[in-house]
Order: structure tokens, then C-alpha cells, then sequence
């Protein structure tokens, strides 16, 4: 029996769109959803207690940076990332490529793997595919990904050809090192950049090793959104039906849906959390920067729509008032909007697809939130 498997519920027949259910070992994820990241074995500051309020299914953690700190022979002493946050639902790890791609200009790429410096003391270090599977191992997520490497979006063809075939190299490596698929899903990442054929080829590389679930990796990466679309369009066809579909980094609200009615299942993104710590706020009518001077004596809530704990219970004058103070409650709260605010959006998709009109509330939500054809972006 497999650790991680997908239960397909329902198609919509106006967009394409799919319901389902990816069953783990901690629980079941409604599906499309949106997962919070927790970075550090921690959503940037909320409690599980409340994550769990908000309806949240699963949450994100970053292989990378729990290998830097607290280091992951900790954590397995801890008894593994769910006990030691805390946290007794599903969790996926990352494997850390992204992150050593951004680090663009502290690291040597070899086929053996990834030498870096850490950002935290400059200390040399290198993450291979065997290592990032062994970290992802101790820190016992439900879903782990294979190490790849993500080029950035304006690599030339020749590039991005070799960057995928030594992806799909590092991910054979990954699955001969996995440890505990018995409870732990290994899922491979589709690359090949803005070119269509190098995003066929990369799955058809992948898809032949049978993974129990495949993302889509390298996008959301500073490309139009036209050409992510694009690319999805090439590529969410050709992964297998019946096993999760994960677009990763991608959580501006038009993208959410849009990707939805690709036949995309799970999503992730820090944008709810980060600029929510400057104060915007996604509201039903569109972004909100809520420490701008005309908020100041606005005593209504955020979003007068929403029903989460914060506009339930505070003004947009007192949130400015503590953000432009420095007050870290002010932070938790607009955080709080805008994880409910994508957390409820992907409840509405989720509605729509079962009752067979995602393009429909596609339109609405898009013209209620002042998004149009030539400007669907956050």
C-alpha cells in the first residue's frame, strides 16, 4: 500500500477542473488546496491551534533550512517534524533545490550535487540527492520531494536540456535512497524551463520511474503568467491521472485559480505570509495596504465579506495603527486574513468544481477582485 495515493472525486464539466482527495498518513487533504509554508517548523507567527482554525489541511516545511537549523538528527530525536512542531496533520518537505538556486551566487552545481555556503555563518556545505533524502527521511513528512535543480527562467535551451536530464538523474538517485516509503511519499519535480518540448521530455523521463506523485517545478520563477500558463497547459495533460499534482511556489489568488481549472491539486506559496508582514491584505475586492494613511480612522474590518477571527473582531484602523507601531499582534493579524482569504478561496473552488461552474466563478471572483484579462496578477 502506498504511503500517499489520490482518490478522484468529481470532474468539472464546465472547466476540466478536478475534486479529489490525496489520502497520507496524517490525514486527508481536500483537493485543489493551497498549503501554507512554515519555513522554519513554523508558519511565520501562527500556532497550529490556529491553523487548524482556519481549515488549513497541510502545511509546508523547508528541507534546507531545517538541515542548517536545528539540524534533522534533532528533529528525528524529537520524534520527527510532527511531534516536534506540534503539528498532527500532513506535512510536505521540500527538498531544497530551490532554495540552493537562489542562492545563485554561493553555489557550484556538479553532478554529484550542490556545494554551498550557508547563509546563516558562510560554512561550506553539500546537499546531494542521497542527503536530501536522508534530511527529508529524519524529518518524516508525509511528502517529501526529490532533489532537482530549478534553472532560472531565462536559461538558454542547451541549459535548461542538461538541467532536466541530471533532475531526472538526481531523482532515480533519490528513490534508490528513500528509506521509509512505507509512510513517506517521494514525489519527482517536472522541469524544463519555458520550452515546451524540454517540459514533455522531462515528464516522460519522470512518469517511467512511477512516482506516487509529480510537480511542477521552475515556474512561478519571475516569468509573464501568460507563459506559466503556457507551460501548464503542456504539461498537467501528461501526468498520470490518478496521482497527485503540485504546483510549487505559485499563491497569488488568480493563479490559484487558474491553476485549479489546469487540473492542478495542491499549491504552496510564502506571498500570503510575506506581505502580510508589510501590511497587504487580499481582500474579495482586491489587494488592501492597510498601513496607508487613509486607513486611519477606517473602522470597518478588512474585508467585509470574510469571516475569519480578524475582520471578525478588528478594524483596518487598529491593524495600522499596531503594523506602523511595530506591534508583532498587528503582523498575526493581517497573516491570519490572508491565509484565511486563500484557505476559503480554495473552499469556493473546491464548491464550484463539484457543482460544475469553476469558469463561472473564475469570472466573478476575477471582476470582483479587479483582475482582467490584461492584468491578472497580485
Amino acid at each position: 500500500m502506498a504511503a500517499v495515493t489520490y482518490e478522484h472525486i468529481k470532474t468539472c464539466k464546465q472547466s476540466g477542473a478536478r475534486l479529489g482527495r490525496v489520502h497520507t498518513p496524517h490525514g486527508i487533504i481536500e483537493t485543489p488546496a493551497f498549503m501554507p509554508v512554515g519555513t522554519q517548523a513554523t508558519v511565520k507567527t501562527m500556532s497550529p491551534e490556529e491553523l487548524k482554525q482556519m481549515d488549513a489541511h497541510i502545511i509546508l516545511s523547508n528541507t534546507y533550512h531545517l538541515f542548517l537549523r536545528p539540524g534533522h538528527e534533532l528533529i528525528r530525536e524529537a520524534g520527527g517534524l510532527h511531534k516536534f512542531m506540534n503539528w498532527d496533520r500532513p506535512i510536505l518537505t521540500d527538498s531544497g533545490g530551490f532554495q540552493v538556486f537562489s542562492l545563485s551566487n554561493m553555489r557550484k552545481i556538479s553532478e554529484d550535487g550542490v556545494e554551498f555556503r550557508s547563509h546563516l555563518n558562510g560554512d561550506k556545505l553539500f546537499l546531494s540527492p542521497e542527503k536530501a533524502t536522508e534530511v527529508q527521511n529524519a524529518l518524516g513528512s508525509d511528502i517529501m520531494m526529490a532533489f532537482d535543480e530549478c534553472p532560472p527562467p531565462d536559461a538558454d535551451y542547451e541549459y535548461v536540456k542538461n538541467s532536466l536530464e541530471r533532475t531526472t538523474r538526481w531523482a532515480e538517485r533519490c528513490l534508490k535512497a528513500h528509506a521509509r516509503p512505507h509512510d513517506q511519499a517521494l514525489f519527482a519535480i517536472v522541469q524544463g524551463g519555458m520550452f515546451a518540448d524540454l517540459r514533455k521530455e522531462s515528464v516522460r523521463q519522470l512518469t517511467s520511474m512511477d512516482f506516487p506523485g509529480y510537480a511542477i517545478g521552475g515556474l512561478s520563477v519571475g516569468e509573464p503568467k501568460p507563459v506559466m500558463y503556457e507551460m501548464l497547459d503542456v504539461t498537467v495533460p501528461l501526468l498520470p491521472s490518478d496521482k497527485p499534482r503540485y504546483l510549487m511556489g505559485v499563491g497569488s489568488p488568480d493563479a490559484l485559480v487558474e491553476g485549479a481549472i489546469r487540473g492542478i491539486d495542491m499549491f504552496d506559496c510564502v506571498l500570503p505570509t510575506r506581505i502580510a508582514r508589510n501590511g497587504t491584505c487580499m481582500t474579495s475586492e482586491g489587494r488592501l495596504v492597510v498601513r496607508n494613511a487613509k486607513y486611519a480612522r477606517d473602522f470597518g474590518p478588512l474585508d467585509p465579506k470574510c469571516s475569519c477571527y480578524t475582520c471578525r473582531n478588528y478594524s483596518r484602523a487598529y491593524i495600522r495603527h499596531l503594523i506602523k507601531a511595530d506591534e508583532v499582534f498587528g503582523i498575526r493579524l493581517t497573516t491570519y486574513h490572508n491565509l484565511h482569504f486563500l484557505l476559503e478561496l480554495m473552499r469556493q473552488v473546491r464548491q464550484a468544481i463539484m457543482e460544475d461552474r469553476l469558469l463561472d466563478f473564475r469570472d466573478q471572483f476575477f471582476a470582483e477582485y479587479g483582475l482582467f484579462d490584461n492584468e491578472r496578477g497580485f
